[in-house]
C-alpha cells in the first residue's frame, strides 16, 4: 500500500534526510519513496497507521498537514 504525506516545514537537503530517516524507523515501513521539497511531500510503502508517521514526522520537527 503507498501513502503520500503533505509535510510542512522542510527548507533543504537536510530536511529531507531527516523526513526519509524518521519514515524509514518507523516499523511497517517498508519503503520510502521519495521526500519531496519541491511539492512539500513524502511517499512510501508499507501499512502503517497514519497516527504514527505523524508523530514520526513531527518528532523531527516537521509538520504533517494531512494524508495524501
Amino acid at each position: 500500500m503507498e501513502t503520500r504525506l503533505k509535510i510542512e516545514g522542510m527548507s533543504c537537503g537536510h530536511c529531507v534526510a531527516a523526513v526519509r530517516r524518521a519514515l524509514a524507523a518507523v516499523p511497517g515501513v517498508e519503503e520510502v519513496l521519495e521526500v519531496s521539497l519541491e511539492r512539500g511531500e513524502a511517499r512510501l510503502r508499507g501499512a502503517v497507521d497514519f497516527e504514527r508517521l505523524r508523530a514520526a514526522v513531527e518528532a523531527e520537527g516537521y509538520r504533517v498537514v494531512a494524508p495524501g
